[in-house]
């Protein structure tokens, strides 16, 4: 069991925080700190910098933790929020990736929930400190708050259609 729950975290984890360095950086693929920030404005977000900064440094703190298994519900949490905005995005193209819909954000969403209902299992930095089992109460309400933040986040930030084809057009400094 052990040896799952690390493979899963490790592969969770990193692909998680790899999604954030892409945001903020060239590396990986990324298209730089530019290039989130107009990705956001692309999906009708406001805050520009700031919100791919935020989103991007959420995925790879949340990441790096759920690879480590450190702070595992605060991890997934953080990873549960970051990708339920995601996922929030591309619900108009339905479910499944290759017509870029939110089947890979769900997974990720479901994942996290998973490892924070778990726990991270004996090789983790949680059990290491000696904070493994987490207390039910903690993790279940990291499993409610993780999705809960990030549809609050998508309703604070996201611009109603006809403002986001304006910012299109006109894009105004950050």
């Amino acid at each position: 069991m052990d040896a799952g729950l690390l493979l899963l975290r490790l592969v969770v984890g990193l692909l998680i925080a790899g999604h954030g360095v892409q945001k903020v950086s060239h590396l990986l693929g990324g298209d730089g700190l530019a290039g989130g920030t107009e990705e956001f404005r692309r999906d009708g977000f406001r805050g520009g910098r700031l919100t791919a900064v935020a989103a991007g440094g959420s995925q790879i703190g949340a990441g790096l933790f759920l690879a480590a298994g450190l702070l595992t519900p605060l991890a997934a949490m953080a990873a549960m929020g970051v990708m339920t905005v995601a996922g929030t995005v591309k619900r108009p193209h339905g479910l499944w990736v290759q017509h870029d819909g939110y089947e890979y954000p769900l997974i990720l969403v479901v994942v996290s929930a998973s490892l924070a209902l778990t726990g991270p299992g004996g090789w983790s930095l949680d059990q290491a400190l000696g904070v493994t089992p987490w207390p039910v109460w903690i993790t279940v309400t990291a499993t409610v708050v993780g999705p809960l933040s990030g549809l609050l986040t998508r309703a604070a930030l996201h611009r109603p259609p006809a403002v986001a084809e304006g910012v299109r057009h006109a894009r105004p400094a950050d």
